[in-house]
């Protein structure tokens, strides 16, 4: 998929997978985000989590399938997560459509700044590949 493709579906999602490192051992959560100004923005609480990612690199990916047609696509983001603190973004970010998906204060915005945008679409049985 083109980087421009792989935007649009950003923008149209809202939930995804972060990858960070602990502890030298990979792990995967579940997080609501949305699209701002091109960087992925999703809020989370104090913990495990947060000190993993806050200026490390990162991984994203969305993704959409098809079971019937074993059909979809994914986009992968790569690139460095910090931690919001500007009073006039926070603002900003405050109005963004980020679900909530876990009950519980989620009082930290978390930013990526995209490195790398790619992504890919496996296509029908009985469609082109190109």
């Amino acid at each position: 998929l083109s980087r421009a493709e792989c935007e649009a579906l950003l923008a149209h999602e809202h939930f995804g997978r972060l990858a960070v490192s602990v502890g030298g051992q990979p792990l995967v959560f579940p997080m609501a985000f949305a699209l701002d100004a091109g960087d992925i923005v999703m809020r989370t609480a104090e913990g495990t989590k947060l000190h993993a990612l806050i200026g490390a690199p990162v991984a994203f990916e969305i993704d959409g399938w098809e079971s019937t047609y074993h059909s979809g696509w994914s986009v992968l983001v790569v690139g460095r997560a910090d931690a919001v603190t500007d009073p006039t973004r926070l603002a900003q970010l405050e109005r963004l459509p980020v679900p909530r998906w876990v009950p519980g204060a989620k009082p930290v915005w978390v930013a990526i700044r995209p490195t790398a945008v790619t992504g890919r679409r496996i296509p029908r049985p009985d469609e082109p590949s190109g």
